[in-house]
């Protein structure tokens, strides 16, 4: 029937092409139509833009949307210069055309999201009759415009169609399996070579599926679009791509920011089984609603919808292409992908035939307690005596298994709630700033490795934090270098000490910044540019830097109480004694997140 509809579309653009050819008769036909609303539905194909003609009813139909949207029929007698005598007519009137098949097009797009399908279609039949009236000949300055409008009106008809076969009414819960030689490929690398993979994320499924199920049916999706995180992450949590994508559902950052899953030092909403299922959801949706069918939808969710729009932009027959007409201009990944998906289910619904053998695994029962200090998941297992892996499991964005300075929702088995609560007060909170990045422009000859050995870091840990392939950097290139000591600088780390109220002249050398000199003085750049008056970080070789000690919190705050830092102590457990905010601490002490206390050292508290 869909094949049906889309051949129809193409005779009524043909047909529609001829008619122009005669202007005489064109122009006998617009003002019998114009002026009569009746006559819309029972003269022309019955088969045009999908919408049943030549009965009282549709006809009805159409005359309402007509009123409503406007009133086209009895503004053309007023504006249409057709029907006034003028066979040219002039370019407001056709621009109204435009206007007013814009706006039948919106009150469309308005009652196909309310569910009234057919006036949707009732209206998008006017709009193309609106634009219909236009003479190419006479107004060929309106054909970009029209096409542009055509393209539209024909884009919306198969959103309504395929959305009415398979979300809207729930005609079709399934995704239609086509078994071609693609998918035949994919079923015997599945069974055959990556058999082990098959069944091991099967197991795996069974912790997350249950919810993923039931959250599909509340949106009104396919059910079997939850077996989607086995061909993108084989139902493993922390699956890492090559492209940086994460998780169950494999976000990217950016894609992952637009649906609502943050990130920050402590945690990535991405590693989240069920904040990642309600984002790929939302993101679903759109992509269905976007492309009207879910091949094509899988294939966005795979490369994305621009790179997919502008492969459907280049084909010839635009607005009726589904997956297999674009599969072989697809990113050869993409073109595997929904192949894989379609034999995914497939073998589901045989797993005897393919002789797959996988018991999934139970989801975990646990409750939620709120927490107000930050301590290490490995501490919290060890007091209620439960195996770290579930805790990780139960949460697992957090990203270095530790909980966040502020209040955290922690998820704890069930059955050890009551443990919980009774020790919690005995779980010793940590502190652990986040480690801190120092950042290298490469210059000419240098080697990822040299660089590695230089700050104490390592290629791997480089590559990864600058996703580098293949270790090749370029001259000029400026690298973010996890260092191993908190991203402290080893060759500029306080090499100079300042006596207390003296100040120091410094001449700028070749390669210093701002942040090189505040480090080899155990200073700031800010101190530094407020001691010098800059309003930027811009220095030039030869310059006279006045550096001054900023070791006098005695001298300047004067009067305040003290703490002298005992074995054991964190800059957040003596904040957290007095009832301070870490920052506020840090900030009163001249301290930063990566700065170390010492026994016997003098702090001032509030």
């Amino acid at each position: 029937m869909f094949k049906n509809l889309a051949i129809s579309l193409i005779v009524l653009w043909i047909t529609a092409s001829c008619q122009h050819n005669n202007i005489t008769t064109s122009n006998q036909y617009v003002n019998s139509h114009a002026s009569s609303p009746e006559d819309l539905n029972s003269s022309n194909d019955p088969e045009q833009l999908g919408s049943p003609a030549g009965t009282q009813k549709e006809t009805n139909k159409a005359k309402k949307a007509i009123d409503i949207s406007g009133s086209p029929a009895r503004n053309s007698a007023k504006t249409n210069p057709l029907t006034s005598g003028d066979e040219k007519g002039s370019d407001l009137s056709a621009q109204e055309k435009i206007d007013q098949a814009l706006e039948l097009c919106n009150y469309a797009q308005q009652m196909w999201e309310k569910g009234k399908l057919e006036e949707a279609l009732t209206n998008l039949d006017s709009a193309y009759f609106s634009i219909l009236e236009i003479d190419s000949d006479a107004h060929p300055q309106f054909n970009q415009q029209k096409e542009d409008i055509r393209y539209l009106i024909s884009k919306r008809i198969l959103e309504i169609y395929a959305s009415r076969q398979i979300v809207v009414n729930g005609l079709h819960n399934e995704i239609p399996i086509t078994l071609n030689d693609y998918v035949q490929k994919e079923i015997k690398r599945l069974t055959g070579p990556e058999k082990k993979f098959f069944e091991e994320s099967l197991e795996r499924s069974g912790r997350y599926r249950p919810y993923i199920v039931s959250e599909l049916k509340k949106a009104g999706l396919p059910e079997n679009l939850s077996w989607l995180p086995l061909i993108e992450s084989g139902f493993k949590v922390r699956a890492l791509s090559r492209a940086r994508a994460l998780g169950l559902w494999q976000f990217i950052p950016s894609t992952g920011y637009k649906f609502g899953l943050s990130r920050n030092y402590y945690i990535d909403e991405r590693l989240d089984p069920k904040k990642a299922t309600q984002a790929a959801i939302s993101y679903l949706k759109e992509l269905h609603n976007l492309f009207g069918d879910w091949t094509t939808a899988l294939a966005a969710y795979n490369c994305g919808e621009s790179r997919v729009l502008r492969i459907i932009r280049r084909q010839r027959i635009n607005y009726l292409d589904n997956f297999w007409d674009l599969y072989q201009n697809l990113p050869r990944e993409t073109s595997r992908y929904v192949p894989r998906f379609l034999a995914t289910l497939h073998i589901i619904n045989n797993l005897e035939k393919y002789n797959i053998n996988a018991t999934p695994l139970p989801p975990i029962d646990y409750k939620i307690c709120e927490i107000k200090k930050q301590v290490r998941l490995k501490d919290i297992a060890k007091e209620i005596q439960v195996d770290t892996k579930i805790l990780k499991e139960l949460n697992a964005e957090l990203r270095y298994a530790l909980l966040p300075p502020e209040s955290y929702q922690l998820k704890i088995p069930e059955h050890k709630v009551q443990i919980f609560l009774s020790k919690i007060d005995k779980i010793k909170a940590t502190y652990s700033p986040p480690p801190m990045f120092v950042y290298h422009r490469v210059r000419r000859g240098q080697t990822l490795s040299g660089i590695a050995q230089k700050y104490k870091s390592s290629v791997r840990a480089i590559s990864n934090a600058n996703n580098i392939k293949r270790n090749r950097i370029y001259a000029g290139k400026v690298l973010k270098i996890p260092s191993r000591n908190n991203g402290t600088r080893v060759n500029t780390v306080a090499s100079h000490s300042i006596p207390p109220g003296q100040t120091l002249k410094y001449t700028v050398k070749r390669g210093d910044s701002l942040w090189i000199i505040a480090r080899k003085f155990g200073t700031t750049t800010k101190y530094i540019m407020a001691t010098n008056r800059l309003s930027h970080t811009t220095l030039r070789v030869g310059q006279i830097l006045h550096i001054k000690s900023k070791k006098q919190l005695a001298v300047a705050k004067k009067g305040m109480p003290t703490y002298q830092v005992q074995s054991g102590d964190s800059p957040f457990s003596i904040a957290n004694k007095y009832n301070m905010s870490l920052n506020k601490f840090l900030a009163l002490n001249d301290l930063n997140k990566r700065s170390k206390i010492f026994p016997g050292q003098t702090l001032i508290v509030k």
